[in-house]
């Protein structure tokens, strides 16, 4: 009896210790998440401006702003998923990019005073949203070991935790820039 009670109390103490520890995990997750969301909004909310300033200098192909304006649309609508929403990212990213590099043809849009200071923030907005990124993939790389390595494991069965994914780079996004190709086009 002596001895069965305080093995019973240090398991009590260990399921309360894990208990709580993947808890904080999960809810840190969640808010590095939410953190890449709140970077996700403020550059949705540059996007009309980039548009509007681009149009306002340019013939640029139509179809590219039209493209923006939709992802944008998608990406803010509220009923997509947390994996449709990183997606939506990525392609908007890329199409952006685009814009930007097509920009560089057009002297007069460069030299305006607005449309550098929104380029900076765009560039800025860009950078907090890579720093977002890594926090949450370095969140989600401690919740999946704490739930993957026991005696984490036991307690997170138990709960029904399962790892997450690390938002991870899409392919496209991996090659390499040629700068010749950017100039030739």
């Amino acid at each position: 009896m002596f001895v069965i009670l305080p093995i019973i109390i240090i398991f009590i103490f260990l399921w309360i210790f894990y208990y709580n520890s993947l808890i904080g995990k999960r809810n840190q997750v969640t808010n590095a998440f939410s953190a890449i969301d709140v970077m996700l909004k403020k550059r949705f909310d540059l996007i009309p401006n980039l548009v509007e300033i681009v149009k306002q200098y340019t013939n640029y192909e139509q179809s590219t702003l039209t493209k923006i304006v939709e992802l944008r649309a998608k990406a803010t609508s509220g009923a997509i998923s947390d994996t449709e929403k990183a997606s939506l990212d990525a392609e908007l990213s890329t199409t952006v990019r685009g814009l930007m590099v097509n920009v560089e043809n057009y002297p007069d849009l460069k030299a305006n005073s607005s449309f550098t200071n929104l380029q900076t923030t765009w560039t800025e907005s860009e950078e907090q949203i890579a720093a977002a990124r890594r926090t949450y993939n370095a969140v989600v790389t401690d919740f999946n070991n704490a739930i993957m390595m026991f005696p984490g494991n036991l307690f997170a069965g138990m709960l029904s935790y399962t790892p997450i994914q690390v938002l991870a780079t899409a392919e496209e996004e991996r090659k390499n820039i040629s700068a010749k190709e950017l100039f030739n086009n």
